[in-house]
């Protein structure tokens, strides 16, 4: 069956989304439950990277591979991207971090059990909630400081977007934005993931996160880290609109 229009771009969004999350969660798991024998921060930072290239490459040709809503959102204040559009784009990229989810929970059950002894943890020594979604620092604040760590890392992941792909600002080939794009979310992570982990995607935070409320962790997934879970959703939405406005105040605006 071959779809057409709106329902075909949201498919891309769908695999896209689910390449970048099963990449970027598996390699969590890898290092959370060899309890780190099997991968490092470093490890994590250019597995994200790489997985952000992969999902960029299976979905661009079809639906321009947002595979995170603050970007769609992004793209529809300042890039003329249809309204219309946002709610069906929001809703794939949702449903495929929940199946990305599912599918690193089944590929890691026994590790997952051997690690914890099934009883699945949000914090404390054997926690492995943080496989799945993102969780701050014990001293960092929901608002302001894991609002503003996050509005900070979405803008900057905004900027390398729409500098990866403006053809009037020497952008590179086509098929390579998703490397470059892949190496912006490699920096972000490298510098600014100490805080709380750079979810800079509401999808990406959300999906898992409420697959893991579902799964065993229970709701203290919503309660944890002074109630952090709404912080990856709304913080990068705002992050990702500021840093288009920046990046056209700064450079789009003056272009011949």
């Amino acid at each position: 069956m071959k779809l057409t229009g709106t329902l075909r771009e949201a498919a891309a969004e769908f695999l896209g989304t689910f390449i970048l999350i099963i990449f970027g969660l598996g390699v969590v798991a890898q290092k959370v439950l060899s309890a780190e024998t099997f991968g490092s921060s470093l490890s994590i930072h250019l597995a994200w990277g790489l997985a952000v290239m992969l999902g960029v490459y299976v979905a661009a040709g079809v639906s321009g591979a947002h595979i995170n809503p603050a970007v769609t959102l992004a793209l529809a204040v300042r890039r003329g991207f249809p309204w219309r559009k946002v709610g069906p784009y929001w809703l794939a990229q949702l449903l495929g971090a929940f199946a990305a989810s599912v599918v690193v929970y089944v590929t890691y059950a026994e590790a997952l059990d051997h690690f914890d002894g099934g009883i699945r943890q949000v914090i404390g020594p054997l926690r492995t909630a943080g496989i799945w979604a993102t969780y701050p620092q014990d001293f960092v604040s929901a608002f302001p400081g894991g609002f503003i760590d996050q509005v900070v890392g979405t803008a900057l992941l905004m900027i390398g977007v729409l500098a990866a792909t403006d053809d009037r600002n020497r952008a590179p080939h086509p098929g390579l934005a998703p490397i470059i794009i892949g190496l912006v979310v490699v920096a972000i992570g490298m510098c600014f993931g100490f805080n709380t982990g750079y979810a800079i995607n509401p999808a990406r935070d959300f999906g898992p996160r409420l697959f893991t409320a579902m799964a065993g962790w229970g709701g203290e997934v919503f309660t944890a880290g002074n109630d952090w879970w709404w912080v990856p959703i709304v913080a990068p939405s705002i992050g990702a609109v500021a840093g288009a406005y920046i990046y056209d105040l700064f450079v789009a605006n003056h272009h011949p």
